[in-house]
Parts: structure tokens; sequence; C-alpha cells
């Protein structure tokens, strides 16, 4: 198993913590993890990205010019990253930041309403976690467990009472998606 996949958006939306919340959980599950994050000097409210690759084998390099999975957070993002995946990968992507949704027949699209399930969630910081949810539930990746263990060791502990809110979050992805 090898999955490579890009995460991309605003600064600010959680894309990079996405990221590393996966390649947690991977390394929790005793798999080869590589994440790699790329933002601009503004990086709240610039594009950022992040390339993870999970995988039960050696990773060779973390530079990847195509993905299995791209999670879609922006316009701009589903620009640049829609070409690049794979035929037969999936592109998620919330449609609250699209106005021109992805095109592609050869990939699984899949449109979360992550924005409006986190204001349902009285909590616009779950967004990013509904998107990690629907992640996990069409790409079997990691583990839900893996994850919340990801959280533990990526959240401060201060911020560790969090942890059943980002949970329920996940669930909640995985439902919507």
């Amino acid at each position: 198993m090898k999955e490579e996949i890009i995460i991309a958006g605003f600064g600010g939306q959680g894309v990079l913590s996405m990221g590393k919340i996966l390649a947690y959980a991977g390394l929790m599950e005793d798999l080869e993890v590589t994440w790699m994050p790329s933002y601009g000097p503004e990086q709240r409210g610039g594009t950022a990205n992040v390339t993870v690759i999970v995988s039960d084998t050696a990773i060779s390099s973390p530079v990847l010019d195509t993905y299995d999975t791209a999670v879609i957070l922006n316009q701009q993002s589903l620009d640049k990253f829609e070409p690049k995946v794979k035929p037969g990968g999936t592109i998620i992507y919330d449609p609250a930041g699209i106005h021109r949704p992805p095109t592609r027949t050869d990939v699984n699209i899949v449109a979360v309403d992550a924005m409006t399930a986190a204001i349902e969630m009285d909590n616009t910081k779950t967004y990013n976690m509904i998107l990690l949810g629907a992640l996990l539930k069409h790409r079997n990746i990691v583990s839900t467990d893996a994850v919340i263990r990801g959280l533990k060791k990526t959240l401060p502990e201060r911020h560790h009472h969090l942890i059943p809110l980002n949970e329920k979050a996940i669930k909640r992805g995985m439902e919507i998606s």
C-alpha cells in the first residue's frame, strides 16, 4: 500500500495540521511516512499545501508530480492540482471554496460540505477534521484510532480537551461524504 496525497488551500484552514496529523497516524501504524509542507511567507491567508506519502514500503522521494488523492479547499488549489491527480484517484473538495467544481471523469470526485458541517457543530475550527474524516472514509490509509493518537501527538497538551470535539468532527466528515 502506498498513498500519495496533496492537501491544499489557504493558510489558516488547517491544511498543514491535517497533513501532520495524517503523517503521525501513519507512524502510529508503523508505516513509512513523509510530510512536506509548502506555503508562502504570508502563511495565514496565502496558499498552503502539504504532500503526505503513507506507505508500507520505503519511500524513495517526498517530491511528487502526481497524486493518488487531492484534498482541495479553494479554487486556486483545484486549478493547480486537479490535473495532477492520477486516473482512478480521488479528489475531495469543499464546494464552499470552489466556484468551478472538478470536471475530470477519470477520477472519483467527492464533494464534502465541510464548512456548513463545521458551522452546524458551532466550531469552524473543526473544518479540517471534517475533511480528514471524508478522506479516511474514501481512502483506506490509516485507522481513525491512529488519527486520534496522532492528534494527541500533534496538539499541545493544553488543547487535549479538544480531542473529543475533533473526533466528533472526523466522524461527521465520514457521515456526510
